[in-house]
C-alpha cells in the first residue's frame, strides 16, 4: 500500500515508507523532519496499516488537527487533511504501481526535512522540496 502525504500548498509528497513514522521539529528523534517553530521536537507518531493510517499525538503544543478537529489519536483515511499547525497535507492511500514500498523493504531511510523557508514558500505556494 502507497500511503503519502501530498502538501495542500502545494509541492511533492511525502511517501510513508516506514511503519511508524515519527514526526516533529528534533532532527535526531523523527522520521519526519518538519523545522518549524510552531512544530513539537515529537509532534506525532503515524502508523501505516492496510488501507489506514493510525494516529497519536504525542502532548505537542499546538495539536494536530484531522479535518479541521483537534484530535489525539484516531484513524486517517483517503482525502483527510492533517493539519501541524498552519501545515496541512492530504492523505493518500491505494495502491503502490512502482512498488516504491516494496522496494524500501525494512532499509532505514530519512524522510526530507522541512525548512522554516521551504514552509514560508509553501504557504505562497512554490516551495522546492528537492533534495
Amino acid at each position: 500500500m502507497l500511503a503519502q502525504l501530498i502538501p495542500t500548498s502545494g509541492g511533492s509528497p511525502i511517501t510513508l515508507i516506514k511503519a511508524i513514522t515519527v514526526v516533529g521539529r528534533s532532527s535526531k528523534l523523527c522520521d519526519l523532519i518538519i523545522d518549524h517553530t510552531s512544530i513539537s521536537k515529537i509532534h506525532c507518531i503515524l502508523v501505516k496499516t492496510d488501507g489506514l493510517i493510525y494516529l497519536r499525538d504525542l502532548g505537542s503544543t499546538n495539536g494536530t488537527r484531522v479535518n479541521g478537529q483537534r484530535v489525539i489519536r484516531g484513524a486517517l483515511l483517503p482525502g483527510d487533511q492533517l493539519s501541524f499547525s498552519s501545515i496541512s497535507y492530504k492523505i493518500f492511500l491505494g495502491p503502490d504501481p512502482k512498488g516504491i514500498v516494496a522496494e524500501a523493504g525494512d532499509q532505514t531511510q530519512m524522510m526530507p526535512s522541512i525548512s522554516d523557508d521551504q514552509l514560508s514558500a509553501t504557504e505562497m505556494g512554490d516551495a522546492d522540496f528537492s533534495e
